[in-house]
């Protein structure tokens, strides 16, 4: 069944799980994407700066997205992200992702070139020149371009760009209005709330990869613009949310994962392991996230503990 519009609803935007010895755990990467499909998201996003995409060889980076688009079933979405320094390098990576079966691809502006406003144009015609839909993505932690509205707009000219992955609320209703053919979506996950009270159509989320059940729920009743619902759960998965915002976000997902049960796994340098200060702040805001939930989350394994550790 094809995905009409893809880069709707909840997208994971999925760490890379790798072995002790580094190497890419293709087989969990799978159980992982099934797992969270199982459960109900949409789809996932591998290869983002949360799939620590830069440390990566070539080879290794065509094979996370060709497993994804393996692993996820008939009407559910991968769009993987197309990051590269420059347009021919972005325009290879969604080459790829095409030729691998992917629905979309989420797209940043050049990766550490400052481009002025012509050049970034230029990148995103030569990406959407694939064939594949766009999802313009602005990433402060990937990129030095500042996608203002005005600079969207522009964007948004190209045929094939269909979406804007937005963290700045303020920007919205600007971006709504002189983009009105253009999807939102939520770029960060402590303004899920904000956004899609306000129109957002999507999220591409870090916690779901933790937590899918609760935060399919929260962005519903948030889509619902049912606030007295919202609001409280909000509140209680906030901290944990704001995460995604830190530049710790990799190795806190991938923790929060170890701890509900799934395998999250180790991040390659120079990401190293969490302080022990800074775990136990991981550990204090999954549980409030947890206590917010009717019971553990499916796929942890029975018997244990919410928190295998720092409980």
């Amino acid at each position: 069944m094809a995905v009409t519009r893809p880069w709707q609803g909840v997208i994971v935007a999925v760490p890379t799980p790798f072995r002790a010895d580094l190497s890419v755990d293709y087989d969990r990467l799978q159980e992982h994407v099934r797992w969270l499909t199982d459960e109900g998201c949409q789809g996932v996003a591998p290869c983002g700066p949360l799939g620590e995409y830069r440390s990566l060889s070539d080879g290794e980076r065509a094979d996370v997205v060709r497993a994804a688009v393996e692993a996820v079933p008939n009407g559910r979405a991968v769009v993987p992200g197309v990051g590269g320094y420059g347009s021919r390098q972005a325009r290879r990576w969604a080459e790829q992702a095409q030729a691998a079966g992917a629905q979309a691809v989420l797209a940043p502006p050049p990766v550490g070139y400052p481009g002025d406003a012509a050049a970034v144009v230029a990148h995103y015609r030569e990406v959407a020149a694939v064939g594949l839909p766009v999802v313009v993505c602005g990433d402060p932690t990937e990129t030095t371009v500042d996608l203002t509205p005005d600079l969207l707009a522009r964007i948004a000219e190209t045929d094939g760009v269909v979406a804007v992955r937005e963290r700045d609320v303020r920007w919205l209703h600007r971006v709504r209005d002189l983009c009105p053919h253009l999807d939102v979506l939520v770029g960060a996950d402590d303004v899920l709330l904000e956004l899609t009270v306000c129109g957002a159509t999507g999220w591409i989320g870090h916690c779901p990869n933790a937590l899918p059940g609760l935060c399919q729920r929260l962005q519903r009743l948030c889509a619902a613009r049912d606030l007295a619902a919202a609001l409280p759960l909000y509140a209680q998965l906030h901290p944990l949310l704001s995460w995604g915002s830190r530049p710790e976000a990799v190795q806190a997902v991938k923790l929060a994962m170890g701890q509900v049960g799934r395998y999250g796994g180790p991040c390659r340098p120079p990401r190293g392991p969490l302080a022990p200060e800074t775990e136990a702040r991981v550990y204090r805001d999954l549980r409030r996230a947890l206590r917010a939930a009717d019971g553990p989350p499916r796929g942890q394994a029975p018997g244990s503990s919410s928190l295998r550790r720092g409980g």
